[in-house]
């Protein structure tokens, strides 16, 4: 699925779930639990001469232990959850290739679990990876600073999108 198509679908989902979410409301009381995330679109990547280098063998099986591709199943959207900013950057060594930014728990309430997941792109518009970042007992109030290691080399990479979700306590 291209990222057009993806776009749409959402668009499409996001309409659809709409009325299907205010009919339920009422049902089942708002309670700041969401279903499926609602990704936002990545502040764009920058890439030159200077980041590009490619991670060694040694360096790509470092990173490989730093990222995380295996989402929670325990996670939902959570309306105090709040991506205070985000941004693609290129670290050097080994880390290489990150979407790295910032969560808040707006609420009063300790969140569980917090879970950071971002799709990365290619300049097709096709999904060439998924990572994410997690943290646990993220207290009302609190800001986290997360860093999501990416697998794909800087030049591979044309934007990304990005969603945060929680357990609540």
């Amino acid at each position: 699925m291209t990222r057009r198509e993806s776009t749409s679908r959402r668009r499409l989902l996001a309409a659809v779930g709409a009325g299907v979410s205010a009919a339920v409301a009422g049902c089942t009381g708002s309670g700041g639990l969401g279903g499926e995330p609602s990704y936002e679109d990545g502040n764009g990547v920058e890439v030159n001469a200077s980041n590009v280098s490619s991670r060694n063998a040694t360096e790509m099986s470092a990173a490989a232990a730093l990222a995380n591709q295996q989402p929670s199943q325990s996670v939902t959207p959570l309306d105090p959850l709040s991506l205070t900013d985000h941004q693609f950057v290129v670290e050097d060594g080994y880390v290489g290739s990150t979407v790295q930014g910032t969560v808040e728990n707006t609420g009063d309430d300790r969140i569980q679990i917090v879970e950071v997941r971002t799709r990365i792109y290619n300049d097709a518009g096709n999904v060439i990876g998924r990572y994410l970042a997690t943290t646990g007992d993220l207290e009302g109030g609190e800001i986290w600073e997360f860093q999501v290691v990416v697998l794909e080399a800087p030049s591979d990479v044309a934007d990304y999108d990005i969603t945060v979700l929680g357990t609540p306590s």
